[in-house]
């Protein structure tokens, strides 16, 4: 006779603490999801108006200078917010700084779009720039304190893409934008997405509670000379290449201010009781190295998203739309390359990712090293995936090597820090690649007018060509000269593109070599499923 094996509820296997650990409340994830978008929308206007500044020009009556104001007044802004974060975080909590950066971002925005003088428009730009930067460290840091590590491997690619993708695509949204509807609606287009920013994460997010006992401490001291420091390297770095460095006069006093508030700032950092950045990460040898990389990716990031619209504008006469179309394959191969750099961490040393990408992207460049006049769509292809694949395969893993070994207790700072070095890697990297870009374009224009002489058989015979083409529509020898003149000026400019591929390309195979500086991130370092 059988028996019957009855099954009671102490038989049936408890789900195990580390399952339970491991696991994410649906809430947190909703809350997160609503963070990172808020995230893009602030790193997208970077570069949304970049590509529609002629038209804000036009709009507002401005000059040229005063026009390349809306973009310095945002980054300037910006990158002294970044760092300020940190603090403002851990007195406030993630929830009220969160929600208030999005609020000030959207009445910013409307701001912008409501605005018919260029002054205006530079002020509210500035203060859209300083409020949306806390959405940008608060999205990282929460990222490492409320995940535990195994889900990592997800986040961080979604992170990642986030923050290489908006930058890259800015052009091609604001193009589309000012194409359809008008320069206003970039700003406009904020709204109602960041109301429901605002709301979404004043009703979900309950990450850490605000220690409002921290204000008490908040040093006003320590933020003026952050502001002199950092607001000053980026009006030099950005107005620098344009005018001569310090022979202006402006840039040399900013340059002045620049100097005396970066000793100023660090002096007081290193004595205060509460300072108003800590500084202490930068001991930790992966999150200093992760920076240092973090700082040369922005360059390329940052770089390229100025180096190719620039060439299609000038060289090829693109439109902004025509640019957004031919940039969007960037942003494409970012977007497929962000789930495989996720899998590959489970699975290879994140050292060897890095190096990869940096590799991958010093490809490339080299393949724009031979970039002529003609150089359209299928010729900026490959150059544009490898691209899009070697930041996305680089810049995942060095978020993990930067944050993933630090205490929980350091990583609202931390963050800051880190997001601060991609951002001013992307500033350093515009100065020199202007620099450059202008020193050899005036290199090379020399040059080819020591050749274009009588004594150049090619140089008569093309000036022949061109005066019999405006025989009878005037002066035919004097518009065949100018148009001798435009054409030497176009190679030039192509053969300084080349050149400054070429500097890239030596730079990111050298910067793959830093990866043996790096230690291997530990199992289970800086997860936080606990460490709210």
């Amino acid at each position: 006779m059988s028996s019957t094996t009855v099954t009671g509820p102490a038989d049936i296997p408890a789900p195990s603490v580390a399952a339970s650990e491991e696991a994410v409340d649906p809430k947190r994830m909703i809350a997160f999801v609503i963070m990172v978008f808020g995230m893009f929308m602030s790193i997208l206007d970077i570069q949304i108006v970049s590509a529609s500044l002629s038209d804000i020009q036009a709009g507002l009556s401005a000059s040229s200078t005063e026009v390349s104001w809306v973009q310095t007044a945002y980054l300037i802004a910006e990158v002294i917010a970044i760092p300020l974060s940190g603090f403002l975080s851990r007195a406030f909590g993630t929830r009220i700084l969160f929600a208030m950066s999005a609020a000030g971002f959207t009445g910013a925005s409307f701001m912008c779009g409501l605005t018919s003088d260029i002054d205006q428009m530079i002020l509210w730009r500035a203060v859209q720039g300083f409020l949306g930067a806390g959405m940008i460290p608060t999205v990282f840091a929460s990222a490492y304190t409320i995940f535990p590590r195994s889900k990592l491997p997800i986040v961080t690619p979604v992170i990642g893409l986030v923050a290489t993708l908006a930058p890259t695509i800015g052009p091609t949204v604001g193009g589309y934008i000012t194409d359809v509807m008008s320069w206003h609606w970039l700003f406009f287009i904020n709204v109602l997405p960041g109301i429901g920013v605002t709301l979404g994460v004043l009703a979900l997010v309950d990450f850490d509670e605000p220690n409002l006992a921290l204000l008490d401490h908040f040093d006003w001291f320590g933020l003026i000379t952050m502001a002199g420091f950092l607001g000053a390297m980026e009006y030099v770095l950005e107005e620098g290449p344009q005018y001569q460095w310090f022979q202006d006069e402006s840039v040399a006093i900013m340059g002045m201010i620049c100097a005396v508030s970066t000793v100023l700032f660090f002096w007081r950092v290193l004595t205060a009781k509460e300072p108003i950045v800590d500084i202490r990460a930068f001991t930790n040898r992966n999150f200093a190295i992760g920076s240092i990389f973090s700082f040369c990716v922005g360059i390329g990031l940052y770089g390229m998203t100025y180096m190719y619209p620039r060439y299609l504008a000038e060289v090829r006469g693109y439109s902004p739309v025509m640019i957004g179309e031919t940039m969007f394959v960037s942003g494409l191969a970012m977007f497929v390359a962000a789930p495989l750099a996720g899998r590959l961490m489970t699975r290879l040393d994140p050292r060897y990712m890095i190096a990869a990408g940096l590799l991958i992207f010093a490809a490339s460049t080299w393949q724009m090293t031979w970039i002529t006049r003609d150089f359209d769509f299928y010729e900026l292809l490959w150059p544009q995936i490898f691209r899009g694949v070697g930041i996305m395969l680089a810049m995942i893993p060095v978020n993990n090597i930067a944050l993933g070994t630090l205490a929980p207790s350091m990583m609202k700072n931390a963050s800051g820090l880190f997001n601060l070095t991609r951002n001013l890697g992307g500033a350093v990297g515009l100065a020199l690649i202007n620099e450059v870009l202008n020193d050899r374009t005036d290199f090379h224009i020399d040059r080819l007018h020591d050749r274009m002489n009588w004594g150049s058989a090619a140089a008569v015979d093309l000036l022949n060509t061109l005066t019999q083409k405006f025989q009878g529509m005037g002066d035919a020898a004097m518009m065949a000269l100018k148009e001798l003149s435009m054409i030497a000026h176009r190679q030039a400019t192509v053969m300084a593109f080349g050149d400054a591929f070429y500097m890239l390309t030596f730079f990111y195979v050298g910067l793959s070599i830093l990866v043996v500086f790096v230690n291997k991130p530990k199992a289970g370092a800086g997860a936080g499923g606990g460490a709210h």
